[in-house]
């Protein structure tokens, strides 16, 4: 469903963008100032292609990475306890630090892993609603844009409102998107702050920056699943140099 809707976004990129471009007419007049001739549309064009095909095409890459990990899971679970003790005996770490690890790595994959996801969908499900009362085209695929972006620090459901407003302004249908603009400010906006706010401080709270970061080094790596798994390689890399301090930091250093 992505791959396909990205496809239309790209060869209509145009359309898009001229309509932003008609929208920009109106405001130069009110501000007496040149901005229609100052948006260079092929290279926003150039940057959606390059940029949206490439997180697409994560999506084949995630699905081999999720066959592995269950081809592993299956083996990890049968000779749970063996493998269980054999890693503890190749850790060159004492017991105390060992049971550190195992809470520590337990906080951040629920966090992570299940929060994030969590707060997306639902987050993705209030935008939803906005997206059929105000008769959004395709709002399914918009649910999945915004959820997406929800996951991302300082984007979050902007990724999806946004877009969706424009589409709106380029079929005429202005008052439909401002409506949807407010929606998405207010109702979508502040639901993501009471609901991030409950959840992620009920399973462990994530630093944004460390979501942030997470991102930025797990989508290149990892393709859409980096989302899950960057921040939670970023959480568990703090956690090993949390515990080499431990072993080999001096004690009196409290830095």
């Amino acid at each position: 469903m992505l791959s396909s809707k990205i496809g239309q976004a790209i060869a209509n990129s145009e359309k898009v963008i001229a309509a932003v471009k008609e929208q920009a007419n109106h405001l130069e007049e009110y501000l007496e100032f040149d901005v229609s001739n100052s948006i260079d549309t092929s290279s926003i064009t150039a940057w959606l292609t390059a940029n949206l095909q490439s997180l697409a095409g994560g999506t084949f890459s995630a699905f081999i990475a999720i066959g592995i990990m269950y081809f592993l899971l299956y083996y990890m679970l049968i000779n749970r306890d063996l493998l269980h003790e054999g890693i503890k005996s190749y850790i060159p770490l004492n017991s105390e630090n060992i049971r550190l690890i195992e809470k520590e790595s337990d906080l951040s994959v629920k966090s992570n892993a299940l929060g994030i996801p969590l707060v997306a969908i639902i987050q993705g499900v209030i935008a939803l609603i906005g997206f059929l009362i105000f008769g959004v085209p395709d709002p399914l695929f918009w649910f999945t844009i915004t959820a997406v972006g929800s996951m991302v620090p300082f984007v979050g459901s902007a990724l999806g409102i946004i877009p969706v407003t424009l589409l709106l302004l380029s079929q005429g249908q202005n008052w439909q998107a401002i409506a949807i603009l407010i929606y998405g400010l207010v109702v979508v906006g502040a639901t993501d702050n009471f609901v991030r706010l409950y959840i992620l401080e009920r399973l462990s709270s994530v630093h944004p920056l460390i979501t942030l970061f997470g991102v930025v080094v797990g989508v290149p790596l990892f393709g859409f699943i980096g989302l899950i798994f960057g921040p939670l390689l970023i959480s568990l890399f703090l956690l090993i140099l949390k515990i080499y301090k431990k072993e080999y930091g001096d004690e009196n250093d409290n830095l």
